[in-house]
């Protein structure tokens, strides 16, 4: 078997001149598919008044209006369970999959037919080829397998790729650990938070991680994934190569992925997506090293096109050079930064919870953490940073407090964050995607 499968260097490494090219080509087909085949396209863009004869360069993107969460869920609501955003009727699909949804809110509910589960796997070939899985490794998916999209495209790519993949269902936490060492798993799929559960349930056992077999760690679903000091403590835990990757139910796929080289960040499929990053407030594109939200037109789902799809996260785009590989997919610097409308505003001062997790990961003697919005009987917002020790730990746990609150404090423009230590074993753990923050300042 050679040993550039999943590497195409025709696109990986093209001119920016041809991906550029690629893109307004499959840009162009795609809107004509969703105005030919989808309801919900054909009177977004009736309203807008554009269609494909618009396209004239890829910058002509931005006559071509929004496809929104909200606008999505109302097409669900109205017409269930899917809306009339599909290509096609729910006999030629194969994949059922939920959004995962949060607290009081209605989760999208997609179709995917079998050319787009073809796609969708081939896309998670493209991230794990890229950091280095080859048909030799055993790949260990520390995942439940239920109706969130999850890791399940990465599942069938390891099948492509021809690699001895195992899945753990709903098994145990002590029993996946035990099985992952058992069957000498090259490589280990989690979330960030559920890797380092893993990992200190393996330290519980007496099980030495960093002397397995395991060299490779992919993690997705959070954006801890790219905080330097959770990576630093993930390779540590696991005497592994630690890699993030990003993906959506709503896009059906991985959309980046970090490579082999691991550059601090992740490139961008770019000739399966279009990538833009806006100002969030006025919908300009803001320039290369600059924060703004993700817009995402993918390409490869045919029973449900999406087209410049408001994400809500929010990155800073880099040139690919960034990276010494040679790809010349533009990167995602430090993966997804955060959340748009995850932000919040604690007397004046922006916060965004990414943030916070980045300090507190600095903390090696911090085990789990909870941030909690909370409003005083005087109206005064507050925010307050419960943080769990390790078990065990005997060091100073007032002055550690004090010091995390200290580099709270500095590194948000002087807001004093309050800081609490939680009692051992009662902050919740999280195997999928880690929810820690509670805002409680509109309730009651």
């Amino acid at each position: 078997m050679s040993d550039r499968r999943y590497w195409n260097p025709k696109w990986e490494c093209a001119p920016k001149s041809d991906l550029r090219a690629l893109q307004l080509e499959k840009l162009r087909r795609s809107v004509a598919w969703a105005v030919a085949k989808s309801p919900f396209h054909r009177r977004l863009y009736e309203e807008a008044g554009v269609g494909v004869d618009d396209l004239k360069t890829l910058d002509d993107i931005r006559r071509l209006p929004f496809m929104t969460r909200e606008d999505w869920m109302a097409s669900q609501a109205e017409k269930p369970f899917f809306g009339d955003v599909l290509t096609a009727s729910r006999e030629h699909a194969i994949r059922y999959h939920l959004t995962s949804g949060t607290s009081g809110r209605q989760p999208l509910r997609v179709l995917d037919g079998g050319k787009d589960w073809q796609w969708i796997s081939e896309c998670w070939a493209y991230g794990f080829w890229g950091f280095g899985v080859r048909p030799e490794d055993t790949v260990f998916f520390a995942f439940s397998y239920g109706s969130f999209i999850g890791f399940w495209g990465a599942h069938y790519c390891c099948e492509k790729i021809g690699a001895l993949t195992i899945p753990s269902g709903n098994m145990t936490t002590e029993n996946r650990v035990r099985q992952l060492v058992e069957m000498e798993a090259t490589t280990v799929c989690a979330t960030p938070t559920y890797a380092i559960r893993l990992a200190l349930e393996a330290e519980k056992q007496g099980l030495d991680l960093p002397g397995s077999s395991v060299n490779k760690l992919i993690v997705s679903g959070e954006p801890a994934g790219s905080i330097p000091a959770m990576k630093r403590l993930l390779e540590e835990k696991w005497g592994a190569k630690c890699a993030d990757t990003a993906g959506m139910t709503e896009l059906g796929t991985i959309m980046m992925f970090e490579c082999a080289e691991q550059p601090g960040g992740a490139h961008i499929i770019e000739d399966h997506f279009i990538e833009e990053v806006l100002d969030p407030e006025t919908d300009d594109p803001v320039s290369y090293g600059e924060m703004g939200e993700r817009v995402v037109t993918s390409f490869g789902r045919g029973m449900i096109p999406v087209i410049r799809y408001r994400t809500k996260d929010l990155v800073v785009k880099v040139p690919h050079d960034h990276c010494s590989c040679g790809r010349t997919f533009d990167i995602f610097e430090g993966g997804i930064q955060g959340r748009v409308d995850d932000m919040l505003l604690i007397r004046g001062t922006n916060v965004y919870p990414r943030a916070v997790e980045a300090i507190v990961r600095e903390y090696d003697e911090v085990d789990e953490f909870q941030i909690v919005a909370w409003r005083r009987e005087d109206a005064i917002d507050e925010l307050t940073v419960k943080v769990e020790f390790v078990a065990g730990f005997t060091g100073d746990r007032s002055g550690t407090l004090s010091t995390l609150a200290a580099d709270l404090k500095r590194n948000h423009e002087g807001l004093r964050i309050n800081v609490e230590e939680a009692a051992e074993g009662s902050l919740p753990r999280f195997e999928l995607k880690a929810k820690r923050l509670i805002d409680r300042r509109n309730q009651g």
